[in-house]
């Protein structure tokens, strides 16, 4: 007989050390529960104390002025409320100040590679393992931006390594491409503990680098793999599904940059049905770049 829902199995010292050196591995850093928390609520959900109550006086209410016909008057409006605070909070906005700051002074790939690898501003960096900085040739004409490296990407330090960058080199290959003709960057440098989602507040940190990483290589073209890259760099809502194969452009420093928002490769592998809308996107590219 199976045991049962609230029977626990157990594990020797050996197994516990062995699950545990596994998930440190794959990047978990949060327990879950049976049942599930909307942790963004709690801040909204924390009781406040209220505020002692005080018995009116039967001629008038209290904060209300008496009236000389015995009526009591209105009491005064409330003051009105605070603006809503950014959705990046203050020290995550100093931090993205200092990034744009640092970044611009970086002159060349080299300096702004040591620039990101000594930023202590966005806290990712002390959960991976190392800094994925860019892959392929600077001089290429075409600068692909992906979202946030994963498993394989954080142990090698170079992007698209994995399944998904085999994927993309196959992709590439299709019209003719390889990795000495393109240039693979991020949205962010560092992987995100157990590839979970990025918050807007480290996209904010680290925009100021790949924004001054574009504007160093300057290319042609860019290729923005999947929804995150897309609406990073387009500064948009709208998802990958609407954007993809539509030509746009990204400004950087006063120059507006053609750009191809396409869907990710790991997508792809997840949907491959969906690969012969990537096949017209790379269809489109090949006939920019053939002018």
């Amino acid at each position: 007989m199976s045991p049962s829902g609230n029977e626990q199995s157990s594990l020797s010292r050996e197994q516990a050390a062995a699950l545990l050196a596994f998930y440190l591995e794959a990047g978990v850093s949060d327990a879950l529960g049976d049942e599930p928390v909307n942790r963004y609520a709690l801040a909204d959900a924390a009781p406040v104390a209220a505020a002692p109550r005080e018995t009116a006086r039967p001629e008038t209410q209290r904060g209300a002025r008496p009236d000389p016909r015995g009526e009591a008057a209105p009491a005064p409006a409330p003051a009105p409320r605070a603006a809503a605070p950014s959705s990046i909070p203050l020290e995550d906005a100093q931090a993205a100040e200092s990034a744009r700051e640092i970044a611009a002074r970086c002159k060349t790939l080299d300096e702004l590679k040591q620039a990101l690898g000594a930023f202590e501003g966005c806290p990712l960096r002390y959960t991976a393992k190392n800094l994925v900085f860019a892959d392929g040739n600077p001089q290429a004409r075409i600068m692909l931006i992906g979202e946030a490296p994963g498993r394989d990407e954080d142990l090698q330090g170079l992007p698209f390594v994995g399944r998904a960058g085999q994927l993309l080199d196959r992709m590439l290959a299709a019209i003719g491409l390889d990795r000495t003709g393109v240039y693979i960057v991020n949205t962010l440098p560092w992987r995100p503990p157990g590839n979970r989602t990025p918050t807007p507040a480290e996209h904010a940190v680290c925009m100021p680098f790949v924004e001054r990483h574009v504007e160093l290589v300057n290319p042609d073209f860019l290729v923005l793999l999947g929804g995150v890259s897309a609406k990073q760099m387009l500064r948009t809502d709208t998802g990958i599904m609407r954007l993809r194969g539509k030509w746009a452009s990204v400004e950087v420093n006063g120059r507006a940059v053609p750009a191809l928002p396409t869907l990710h490769p790991a997508y792809l592998l997840r949907q491959p049905a969906q690969k012969q809308l990537a096949w017209r996107d790379l269809l489109s590219l090949k006939a920019r770049l053939n002018g």
